[in-house]
């Protein structure tokens, strides 16, 4: 037997604890107690307000707003958990054996449905110095996403511009849950113009509200059953068409940018409407010289909540239908009740050297980091 034959076989015998697991949608406990010490006057005094009121999970009203509680409740299901602190993720992500993890917010995913521009941004900024000082920890395996509020995009560059350098700053993310207009509208230009120059990526992510704004008009359904269903993929298939029709990848060639808890079944549909509509209406889109194709696989996509076909190599072709080995990424969305453990998608019927580019390898390139954590461009 060569030894290139003994070393296919042994990736094949490979686990979960033999490769590198970064996952990346992570969630952390933000509400007003913790970043009221952060936050600028006067808004400082609305979070200390907002400290004393009765608190539903991601429902906080004036912080985590929207129309939730439409559905008549039923007993049984599972408890909605949280993490407030480095040490708890860090135990927990361990006994999923996850290496390294990328933190977004909890309560702040609803951030772009603030009408107010001021406070907006100053949450966003309350928030960026609070996980700094608190959660993003390397030598944990910690590392942080600072926001970008959409409401003030020259404000939000000037906070990408400041955390450029930041060590445990890997990323900047991109609130969708209700935002108007949609990411690729020309007045959010300055938010990639100051990513692209930092080197960092950006993550779309998004979370289940009822809002009246495209895509979000999902009032009309029934059941949060309904809602949950195709909220986050509606979110992110408009964000994404419009990103591409706008012309986004062309005017920011270098820019990362991943699209994260939608899974992964929806990339193919839009990627093949997209060139269908290419063929016929390209006059429209002048400024996109190669098929819509050409930009979306170089884009990378998080595959919580993942697929589960009864037949795995269905998943695998899903993968294959957008050439995904190399751009997807694995996400378990803790602490959340629908998270996916990482066997999730271990177990799929992939290859070995696919494996481990998803499960880990993916995310390095898209973060620019090293196995251990260290931002390689600094």
């Amino acid at each position: 037997m060569s030894v290139q034959e003994m070393s296919t076989q042994q990736r094949a015998r490979e686990t979960l604890e033999d490769i590198l697991v970064v996952d990346t949608d992570v969630h952390i406990c933000d509400t007003p107690q913790v970043l009221a010490p952060y936050c600028d006057m006067p808004w400082q005094k609305s979070l200390e307000v907002l400290s004393n009121v009765p608190q539903r999970y991601l429902d906080i009203p004036g912080f985590a707003a929207g129309l939730g509680g439409l559905s008549a409740p039923f007993p049984g299901g599972i408890e909605q958990r949280k993490v407030t602190s480095p040490q708890q993720l860090r135990d927990e992500l361990s006994s999923i054996l996850v290496d390294i993890g990328i933190l977004f917010p909890d309560n702040l995913l609803k951030i772009a449905t603030l009408p107010q521009k001021d406070y907006a941004a100053a949450l966003a900024r309350a928030y960026n110095r609070w996980i700094v000082d608190q959660w993003c920890l390397k030598e944990k395996g910690l590392l942080g996403l600072i926001i970008a509020a959409p409401q003030d995009p020259e404000a939000a560059a000037r906070e990408i511009e400041k955390y450029a350098k930041e060590p445990g700053v890997v990323g900047v993310y991109l609130p969708c849950a209700g935002v108007e207009p949609l990411w690729g509208h020309r007045i959010y230009d300055p938010i990639y113009a100051a990513a692209e120059a930092a080197d960092l990526p950006v993550l779309l992510h998004s979370v289940t509200v009822i809002h009246p704004v495209f895509p979000w008009q999902t009032h009309q359904f029934d059941t949060e059953f309904a809602r949950h269903t195709i909220a986050h993929t509606f979110s992110m298939a408009a964000n994404l068409v419009d990103i591409i029709t706008t012309g986004v990848p062309v005017r920011f060639p270098n820019l990362r940018m991943a699209f994260t808890e939608a899974g992964l079944s929806w990339v193919p549909f839009i990627m093949n409407r997209l060139d269908k509509e290419y063929i016929e209406r390209r006059r429209e889109v002048p400024f996109l010289t190669e098929r819509p194709s050409h930009y979306i696989k170089k884009y990378f996509f998080a595959t919580q909540p993942i697929e589960e076909p009864e037949n795995l190599r269905d998943l695998v072709k899903i993968v294959e239908l957008f050439d995904g080995e190399n751009q997807v990424m694995f996400a378990s969305d803790w602490p959340h009740h629908d998270f996916d453990h990482p066997s999730k998608l271990f177990q799929a019927p992939f290859s070995p050297e696919a494996k481990r580019k998803m499960m880990g390898e993916n995310a390095l390139r898209l973060f620019k980091i090293d196995r251990d954590g260290n931002r390689l461009t600094l």
